[in-house]
């Protein structure tokens, strides 16, 4: 079973960096990840994350477990929606939030006046 240290590698072989220019990038000590490889070493969670942040194209799944693509596909944009959209959207939720405090306000009415007569 291939570690992740050898999935970093094969990484840094795609992304046509050097070792030493790939640890400067994520902020590693010159020579790190040579050294883990060379010593069959786990890499630590703080590095996966650095990794991460610095190279977000990366699937984190196959960084961990070498399951999937290297590279995480490019995913699609949410729908955006326009200005007319979105303000019904407000208008519907303010009369639906004023029903339910109309409601509220009515039955404190009809309780009051209910309390009164007694």
């Amino acid at each position: 079973m291939s570690k992740t240290v050898h999935r970093i590698i094969a990484l840094i072989s795609e992304l046509k960096l050097s070792a030493r220019q790939f640890d400067i990038s994520i902020g590693t000590a010159n020579g790190y990840i040579l050294r883990m490889q060379k010593n069959n070493a786990s890499v630590g969670s703080d590095v996966i994350e650095r990794i991460i942040k610095e190279y977000p194209q990366v699937n984190l799944v196959w960084l961990i477990t070498g399951k999937g693509e290297m590279f995480i596909k490019e995913q699609t944009k949410p729908k955006s929606r326009s200005k007319a959209e979105i303000e019904n959207y407000i208008d519907e939720r303010l009369k639906s939030q004023w029903s339910e405090e109309k409601k509220a306000l009515l039955d404190e009415i009809l309780k009051e006046i209910s309390e009164s007569k007694k």
